[in-house]
């Protein structure tokens, strides 16, 4: 079955109701649309072994949005963050981010454009141990072949609370410190979504409020559209809206 509903994402609210969107600036609130997933379907297989991970998924997030994804094992969506973020490729369906078509980059633009559009976190935080935490931070812009914003890069590290770690090692660190840098890393390059793949599942229930906190705290302060896979229900209702994976679809409320 086709599922035709459109989701669109905003603040203040959670386990959005369904909603359409025609264009690319939201009529209620003018923020710009960042993402837009339609008709998104992944499968495995055929015939009686076919797995359907994503089963046509429509959905929109704007500018600043900070959006989780919740859903038990198997549900789809780390399968729709794989999609999102150009890790993989859909069997049917087109992604734009930032108006860019996901579907026609070759290998190189598509590595290209992750590099310089989609800043990731992930739960084991990906640090190079022998780099400092300003290092790690830069590392990806400078592999770019481009100059850090480094006015920028000192306001986010203060905000995050890193200002006396610039010259440690990740080893160093905490583990709640550790994500902090990866949070800086990915916010560094002014991505235009930032992907956040269990960004707690290595930390304790009162770190993890903290890391949650200060991603939602980056979202508002230099308005990052991030969106955030995460099994946990509490974490989850600390962003600003909450998408439900059921079955490879979007589950109504």
């Amino acid at each position: 079955m086709n599922n035709k509903t459109n989701h669109t994402t905003g603040r203040k609210s959670s386990d959005r109701k369904a909603g359409r969107s025609g264009s690319s600036t939201d009529s209620n609130t003018g923020s710009r649309v960042i993402l837009r997933a339609e008709g998104l379907r992944k499968y495995y297989g055929s015939n009686e072994t076919q797995v359907r991970a994503l089963d046509g998924v429509n959905l929109s997030i704007r500018q600043g949005d900070f959006v989780a994804v919740v859903g038990t094992s198997g549900s789809g969506k780390s399968t729709l963050l794989n999609m999102l973020g150009g890790l993989d490729t859909p069997t049917e369906g087109s992604i734009k981010i930032g108006g860019t078509e996901l579907s026609r980059l070759n290998s190189d633009q598509a590595t290209i454009f992750r590099r310089k559009q989609i800043g990731f976190v992930f739960q084991n935080y990906n640090l190079i141990p022998v780099l400092t935490v300003w290092e790690n931070i830069v590392f990806p812009i400078t592999l770019d072949g481009q100059k850090p914003d480094e006015d920028f890069i000192l306001k986010v590290t203060e905000l995050l609370g890193l200002t006396d770690k610039l010259d440690s090692l990740p080893g160093t660190l905490s583990g709640g410190q550790q994500q902090r840098v990866a949070i800086a890393r990915a916010i560094a390059s002014k991505p235009s979504i930032i992907l956040a793949d269990e960004p707690t599942g290595n930390l304790d229930s009162k770190t993890s409020s903290d890391v949650i906190g200060l991603l939602k705290m980056t979202s508002r302060e230099f308005s990052q559209t991030i969106v955030m896979i995460t099994h946990n229900p509490e974490i989850a209702q600390m962003a600003d809206c909450m998408i439900r994976i059921e079955d490879g679809k979007i589950a109504e409320s």
